[in-house]
C-alpha cells in the first residue's frame, strides 16, 4: 500500500508518498503537478523499488517559498527530503520540469544520483531562454470573478492531452489551483535555467524518454543526449504517442522502459 508522509527539512515540511522496498527511485513531476502525477506508475514499480513520489518544493502540499522560483531551489527541496529520510544514494525518474530538476541533482551530486531517467525533457539553453522568457504560454490564467480562469486552464492544455480522458485534465486543474501553487513561476523556472553550465557535469548512467507526441519536448531528445557528454551510459527510448501526460497515458510502457533500464545499471 502507499504510504504518505511528511518530512521535517531545514526548508518545511516536504509531502511524499512511497510503496516497495529495494533501491530508492525518487519520480520528480511536471509543473504545476505533484505526486499524483504517478498515481499509476508507482504500483508498478513498488515490486522491485523503494519508490518515492514527492510534491516538489513549491508544488502540492509541499513547503512554499515566495518568487523568483528556480530549478535550482526545487532540486534543494528534492534533497532537504532525501537528506530527511536517510538516503545517501538513489535513482531518479523526472518528467517535464522534474526531469530539469533530476539533472540538477546529478550534476550536483554525481556520487548520490546512480541513475536518471529524464522524460520529456528541455534542453534549456540561452536559446530556450530567450524565447521562453515569459514562460511557456500555458497554465496562465488570472483568476475571475465568473469563473473563466478554471475554463482557460482547461482549454489552453487541452490540445496537448489524449482525447477522451477529462480524468487528467480534472487531476491537471486540482493541481494547478493548490493553495500557493503559482504554475508560471514553475514554467519561468524552467526559462531561467542555465542547463549547458551543468549538463555536462551529469555522469549517472542516464535513460531518456522521448514522448513522441509531445510538441514542447520531444525536438529536445537530441539536444538533451548530446549535452550529456560525460555521463557513463545513454539509452533513448520514445514512447509513440506518448503527450504531456505521458507518466498518467502511458504508465505500463514507462514502468517497462524504466524496470529495462535499471536492471542494467542499478
Amino acid at each position: 500500500m502507499v504510504k504518505r508522509g511528511y518530512a521535517q527539512t531545514p526548508l518545511g515540511q516536504m509531502h511524499y508518498v512511497e510503496q516497495g522496498s529495494g533501491p530508492v527511485l525518487l519520480l520528480l513531476h511536471q509543473t504545476p503537478r505533484s505526486h499524483d502525477e504517478f498515481r499509476e506508475l508507482i504500483p508498478l514499480l513498488a515490486d522491485s523499488y523503494r519508490v518515492i513520489a514527492m510534491d516538489m518544493y513549491g508544488f502540492g502540499d509541499s513547503a512554499k517559498f515566495p518568487a523568483p522560483h528556480t530549478i535550482e531551489k526545487f532540486a534543494d527541496g528534492a534533497f532537504a527530503l532525501l537528506d530527511s529520510l536517510g538516503i545517501s544514494q538513489f535513482a531518479l525518474y523526472g518528467h517535464h520540469t522534474g526531469g530539469i530538476v533530476a539533472i540538477e541533482m546529478a550534476s550536483r551530486t554525481p556520487a548520490r544520483v546512480l541513475a536518471l531517467i529524464a522524460s520529456g525533457t528541455t534542453f534549456t539553453d540561452a536559446e530556450y531562454r530567450r524565447v521562453h522568457a515569459q514562460g511557456e504560454g500555458v497554465d496562465f490564467a488570472e483568476i475571475a470573478d465568473d469563473g473563466t480562469h478554471l475554463t482557460r486552464l482547461w482549454t489552453i492544455r487541452h490540445p496537448y492531452y489524449p482525447k477522451n480522458r477529462p480524468d487528467l485534465l480534472n487531476r491537471f486543474i486540482r493541481d494547478a489551483l493548490a493553495e500557493g501553487v503559482d504554475p508560471v513561476e514553475g514554467h519561468l523556472a524552467c526559462a531561467r535555467y542555465e542547463m549547458e553550465k551543468s549538463i555536462g557535469k551529469v555522469t549517472s548512467p542516464t535513460l531518456i524518454l522521448g514522448a513522441q507526441a509531445d510538441p514542447f519536448s520531444f525536438s529536445h531528445v537530441e539536444p538533451v543526449r548530446e549535452a550529456l557528454v560525460s555521463a557513463r551510459l545513454i539509452d533513448l527510448v520514445v514512447i509513440e504517442g506518448g503527450m504531456i501526460p505521458l507518466v498518467e497515458q502511458k504508465s505500463a510502457e514507462i514502468a517497462q522502459a524504466i524496470r529495462e533500464f535499471l536492471v542494467r545499471v542499478l
